[in-house]
């Protein structure tokens, strides 16, 4: 990396402050889908890569791994929008259910650096020595969660389901569904059964009947 030409950037006029902070999280993004790596993800790195310099991110961020918190919040976000327009493009309990769950393992495919970061957990740093806290680690990925629970839940409600723990049944869920993100991402050449994900979807959540 650090053979690469600096960015030529423009100077933020008075007020645009929030500009430089948008454009350090944007980089980092990229940095994590470029490399997959968080340690990647540097202040030198950043800096080269909207071409300022190294210090002017002290004034938004305190240290790496503040960086790299808002690069993941930043795919969590974008994780949960993708989730609620498929949710809200679907009719139906089962069929909004599978919009989420596919979209999900979707996006895993789509922007495997990102969600290696997100999900790796390799990147969190000693709470003791980082501006980074427990509460901003422990919120990572629970609006995503909560929207998976909220589907399963209007499964059972309407029959679709037969969970008698939806708590536990959407960390299940989850689960599987990461380790089939995670297992195609590694073994590529592994040939898949077609319906794997309705079968994994199908299975932990508890499904009635067989139509998705």
């Amino acid at each position: 990396m650090d053979d690469e030409k600096t960015a030529t950037r423009t100077r933020n006029r008075r007020g645009e402050g929030s500009r430089l902070r948008d454009e350090i999280v944007a980089a980092a993004v990229e940095l994590l889908d470029e490399t997959g790596d968080a340690s990647a993800v540097t202040l030198r790195s950043v800096a080269r890569h909207i071409g300022i310099a190294a210090p002017s991110i002290y004034r938004h961020f305190p240290d790496q791994p503040a960086i790299v918190l808002a690069a993941v919040q930043h795919a969590f976000a974008e994780l949960d929008v993708e989730l609620r327009a498929a949710r809200d493009t679907a009719t139906g309990p089962r069929q909004r259910l599978f919009a989420i769950c596919d979209t999900y393992l979707a996006f895993a495919e789509a922007h495997p650096g990102r969600y290696r970061t997100m999900f790796g957990g390799l990147w969190m740093p000693d709470l003791t020595e980082s501006s980074v806290t427990e509460t901003d680690l422990s919120t990572l990925g629970r609006a995503s969660i909560d929207l998976l629970r909220d589907a399963l839940a209007d499964c059972v409600d309407t029959g679709a389901a037969t969970s008698t723990d939806i708590a536990a049944d959407t960390v299940a869920l989850w689960l599987g569904l990461h380790g089939l993100a995670h297992q195609r991402a590694v073994a590529p050449n592994f040939v898949w059964p077609p319906d794997i994900a309705e079968r994994v979807v199908s299975s932990l959540a508890h499904l009635t009947g067989t139509q998705a």
